[in-house]
């Protein structure tokens, strides 16, 4: 099968891979439509040492069932795999697993490929209606409703529902939206790329900024770079709750006194629980989350273009779709 393989800092290449193994209890599922993540950009610049060359890279897929009694079947898949016996898994906090794997990170490989092999339990059915280009969006947009609803529920009753998102991409758009779905209805998006932030607005009528403007109780910092920490830090209402999602760089920002001085809540998401990947899916299908219309849609073949784009900050949509086997109009 063909793949788009990291082969080392910046370099991504097309390669011949061998279609993988399926295991007991596990699907071959033909790719039709994956997303680049920032943390495939992260692992592209060399900055994840869990994604080391050469390796497959992609989490964010859908695509059919090729096997058993699923074939056939259209599929969102949660590239998230734990064990299901331990404490974690037992009491419904799937992302802390300690024996987890997540599709893009040895022992497995990604799903920047033809085809990728998934336990059955991580594979979501797609109503024929929707197209699977948005349901690739599954993961990420996941990613965001975990961490909004982890928000809300460790906002003080007493606080107002308001909310600041820091980064205008396709987790800190999901955010919006998911706050949007649980009942927040004043948000604000800092973003400081330009042609970013006239796409929310001119798009979606979204109150974007280049830089915030005000404080917020609810703050979801959705790039999580040393600058980023520092803003939430400053503009976190007292009693408020800053949520951490972005992975940008791993030192600095947080003002420590002031978190502990106003009694500001600090609290790092990791992905999602089986149960809020099962909820955004459903709040996708069902239209809660809007038109879904915010990707643009590539050839896999063009990936390391797509890859060099997004890292010059040439792609105004948050989020860029690869298709393994051609335009979308033969998915």
């Amino acid at each position: 099968m063909k793949a788009l393989v990291y082969e080392g800092v910046e370099r991504l290449e097309m390669r011949d891979v061998p279609v993988p193994t399926v295991k007991d209890g596990e699907h071959l599922v033909r790719i039709h439509a994956v997303g680049i993540c920032g943390s495939d950009i992260h692992a592209y610049l060399g900055h994840d040492e869990r994604r080391p060359a050469p390796l497959t890279l992609g989490h964010e897929a859908a695509g059919v069932v090729e096997d058993g009694p699923w074939k056939g079947r259209r599929v969102t898949i949660n590239p998230l795999v734990t064990c299901g016996t331990c404490s974690y898994c037992r009491s419904g906090r799937t992302n802390l697993c300690p024996d987890r794997q997540i599709i893009s990170m040895p022992p497995r490989e990604g799903a920047f490929a033809q085809f990728v092999s998934m336990p059955e339990s991580n594979l979501i059915p797609v109503p024929d209606s929707f197209s699977l280009e948005k349901a690739a969006l599954a993961e990420p947009i996941s990613v965001s409703w975990h961490a909004a609803r982890v928000a809300l529920e460790a906002l003080h009753p007493s606080m107002d529902r308001q909310a600041l998102v820091i980064g205008g991409g396709a987790i800190g758009l999901a955010a919006t939206l998911a706050l949007t779905a649980m009942g927040i209805t004043e948000i604000q998006i800092s973003e400081p790329n330009a042609q970013r932030r006239a796409y929310l607005r001119n798009q979606y009528g979204l109150d974007a900024h280049e830089a915030p403007t005000k404080s917020a109780p609810i703050v979801i910092d959705a790039v999580g770079f040393n600058a980023t920490r520092a803003a939430a830090s400053e503009l976190a209402q007292p009693g408020g709750v800053i949520v951490h999602v972005g992975l940008g760089d791993n030192d600095g920002g947080l003002d420590i006194r002031r978190l502990t001085l106003q009694e500001i809540s600090f609290i790092g998401t990791y992905t999602y629980t089986e149960q809020d990947f099962r909820d955004a899916t459903q709040a996708m299908f069902d239209g809660r989350l809007g038109a879904l219309d915010w990707l643009e849609t590539r050839a896999l073949e063009d990936g390391s273009t797509a890859f060099k784009d997004m890292r010059a900050g040439r792609s105004a949509a948050p989020k860029i779709i690869l298709t393994p086997w051609g335009p979308p109009s033969q998915t």
